[in-house]
């Protein structure tokens, strides 16, 4: 992907359709975290820290759905209303940016997780990825 390309993503159905810059990206990584395993039905979620300002939105209108997060902040999870596709979240303790779930992208090959979140509540069947680092809890 070149350096002025934008990174497209959407949802299973196509009536979501948004970009991100690609060089904006802070962070992938996995989330084991309870929430992230009810939000996406899998043992965890991959998600691509990116500021708010490197994305940006072409068509469609998702549909959110706020929860508490362990900080006693809200996390709110976006999700396409006709498909269910979870889509990017946005929490209240790190305003200014949006967690884009790694499903989303067209294409994800180039993405390369760094560090595992909620280690401690990774299912046993699917552990945290091997050699990456691992954080109990949200890193601090």
């Amino acid at each position: 992907m070149s350096n002025d390309e934008k990174a497209g993503c959407g949802c299973l159905c196509g009536a979501i359709r948004f970009e991100v810059d690609p060089t904006a990206v802070v962070s992938t990584n996995h989330c084991h975290c309870s929430d992230c395993q009810k939000s996406t039905g899998s043992a965890f979620a991959t998600v691509v820290i990116i500021p708010e300002a490197a994305f940006g939105l072409q068509s469609g209108e998702a549909r959110s759905y706020p929860v508490m997060g362990s900080s006693g902040q809200s996390v709110t999870r976006s999700f396409c209303p006709d498909c269910g596709s979870p889509l990017w979240s946005e929490v209240e303790v790190l305003p200014g940016f949006r967690f884009v779930k790694a499903g989303a992208f067209d294409d994800a090959s180039w993405l390369e997780p760094t560090s595992s979140y909620w280690g401690d509540s990774a299912q046993p069947w699917a552990p945290p990825a091997e050699g990456l680092p691992v954080h109990a809890h949200n890193p601090t």
